[in-house]
């Protein structure tokens, strides 16, 4: 595996731990007087705050917003650290679930190889393309196709680069899913 895919998700982290205390204090609210939180949409994702980003939604923020680092959309950052309501209200919001991240890999590419059943199924019932390839030309489906050793040690990696910020994985229950998600997007 490419060392610049398990930077992009190293940066991702970063990026939002960062983002926790960068956001002006000031109320601020849309053109049609909806407050627009303070946190910053990618920091809400992280925290797991689930009413920030539902007013976010609300006060129209762009919810397609790529943090700089990695690219990653705020729907990616949910899918990653297993926001599954969080990820699920910007599927129902209408983000782009075509939107890539900066190795080319959508949504779907990142619910399947972090093996989300749930959110996988979201996005393929809310039309989500099954055929767009990432940077690697993968698509979805062949980012489980492989063997699991072969990914075990990027699912390390990431899990201890990630996991004081809350990546939590369980490599057992990866193994177990990875064909699970190959049949799933067939």
């Amino acid at each position: 595996m490419k060392t610049k895919r398990i930077n992009a998700f190293v940066c991702i982290g970063l990026l939002l731990a960062l983002s926790f205390g960068c956001s002006p204090s000031a109320e601020r609210k849309n053109e049609n007087g909806i407050e627009i939180p303070d946190m910053d949409i990618h920091a809400a994702v992280l925290e797991g705050n689930v009413d920030v980003v539902r007013q976010h939604i609300e006060a129209g923020s762009d919810i397609n917003k790529k943090e700089p680092l990695g690219g990653a959309t705020p729907l990616i950052s949910a899918i990653t650290f297993g926001k599954t309501g969080i990820a699920q209200q910007f599927i129902d919001a209408g983000a782009d679930l075509s939107a890539k991240n900066n190795d080319g890999s959508t949504a779907l590419h990142v619910a399947a190889f972090f093996c989300r059943v749930e959110v996988v199924q979201a996005l393929l019932d809310a039309e989500a393309d099954k055929t767009l390839r990432n940077e690697y030309g993968a698509t979805p489906r062949e980012t489980v196709m492989g063997p699991f050793e072969a990914v075990k040690p990027v699912y390390e990696m990431m899990q201890t680069q990630l996991g004081p910020l809350g990546l939590q994985l369980d490599l057992k229950e990866l193994e177990k899913t990875r064909p699970v998600i190959a049949m799933m997007l067939q």
